[in-house]
C-alpha cells in the first residue's frame, strides 16, 4: 500500500495571538512543524504544541527560519553561514527541550518561507542549515531533513549523512521545474479546497502535480504539506486525510 506522511505548520503564534488551530490540526496530521520563535512561536506556545502533539504520537519537526518575527519569515534576507548555522542550532535546542520535556523528542528538520525556498538553489545558505543540525545532534547526527525534491539541501544534508526526506505541497503552486511559484505572484496559493484534495491524492499517488502553466511535474515525496494558516485549514487537513485513504493512500508518520 502506498503510504505518506502529512504535515502542517504549527505553532505559528506570540503571546496571545495565534495564528493555526493547533489542536485540532493535531488531530489530523502525522508530523508537526512547529514554529522555533524567529519567524513566529514562543516558549510557552512551543511547550503547549509539544505536549498536544505528544498526546496524539504525532511526530514533531523543528520548522527553523531566518530570525523574522515581522516578517513572518518571508522576507529574503542575507545571513553569514556561520551565523546561520548557530542559529538553526538553536532553534532546534530551544524546541528539543520542550519535546524532551513532553516524553518525546524533535524527529526532523525543516526550514520555513523564504529560508525555504532559498535553500533549494543556494548552496551556501543551505551548507549552513546542514551545519546547523549537525550542531544541534553532534552526538547523534541521525537528524531527517525536510525539504524540496532536487534541491541543494537534501543534496548536502544526504552528503554529511542526514536522512534527506523530499516534501510535496497540496496547496502551493508549482513551476514547470518542479519549484514553488513566489508567493508574490498571483496563483501561488491553491485555494480551491477540492483542487487541494485532488492534488494530493494525485502527488501521493502518481508523484505527479500540473504545473502554474498546465505541464504534468515529477514530484516525488514522502511527505505532504498542508499550511496551518490558510482559512478553513482543519476541514481542509480532514478532507484531505479522509481522501487519501479512501484512496488506498495510508497516512504514516515518515519516521
Amino acid at each position: 500500500m502506498t503510504s505518506i506522511d502529512l504535515n502542517a505548520d504549527l505553532g505559528e503564534g506570540f503571546g496571545r495571538w495565534q495564528l493555526t488551530d493547533d489542536e485540532r490540526l493535531l488531530s489530523v496530521v502525522t508530523s508537526a512543524n512547529v514554529a522555533c520563535g524567529f519567524h513566529a512561536g514562543d516558549a510557552a506556545t512551543m511547550r503547549r504544541v509539544c505536549e498536544q502533539a505528544a498526546e496524539r504520537g504525532v511526530r514533531i519537526g523543528a520548522q527553523v527560519s531566518y530570525r523574522d518575527l515581522a516578517g513572518f519569515g518571508r522576507r529574503a534576507m542575507d545571513v553569514p553561514p556561520a551565523e546561520l548555522a548557530a542559529e538553526v542550532a538553536y532553534q532546534i535546542g530551544a524546541l528539543e527541550v520542550f519535546a524532551r520535556a513532553a516524553g518525546t523528542r524533535v524527529s526532523y528538520v525543516k526550514p520555513h518561507g523564504a529560508l525555504y525556498n532559498r535553500v533549494v538553489h543556494d548552496e551556501e545558505q543551505a551548507g549552513a542549515v546542514v551545519d546547523g543540525v549537525l550542531l544541534a545532534t553532534r552526538a547523534d547526527a541521525t537528524l531527517p531533513v525536510l525539504g524540496l525534491p532536487g534541491s541543494r539541501l537534501l543534496e548536502l544534508a544526504a552528503k554529511a549523512g542526514l536522512p534527506a526526506v523530499t516534501e510535496a505541497f497540496a496547496d502551493r503552486a508549482y513551476t514547470e521545474r518542479g519549484t514553488l511559484v513566489p508567493r508574490g505572484q498571483d496563483g501561488a496559493v491553491v485555494t480551491d479546497p477540492e483542487a487541494v484534495v485532488e492534488r494530493s491524492v494525485g502527488l501521493a499517488r502518481s508523484g505527479v502535480v500540473i504545473s502554474h502553466t498546465g505541464t504534468r511535474v515529477e514530484v516525488r515525496a514522502r511527505s505532504l504539506c498542508l499550511h496551518g494558516d490558510t482559512p478553513g485549514a482543519v476541514e481542509l487537513a480532514r478532507r484531505v486525510r479522509a481522501r487519501l485513504e479512501e484512496s488506498g493512500v495510508r497516512v504514516e508518520a515518515f519516521v
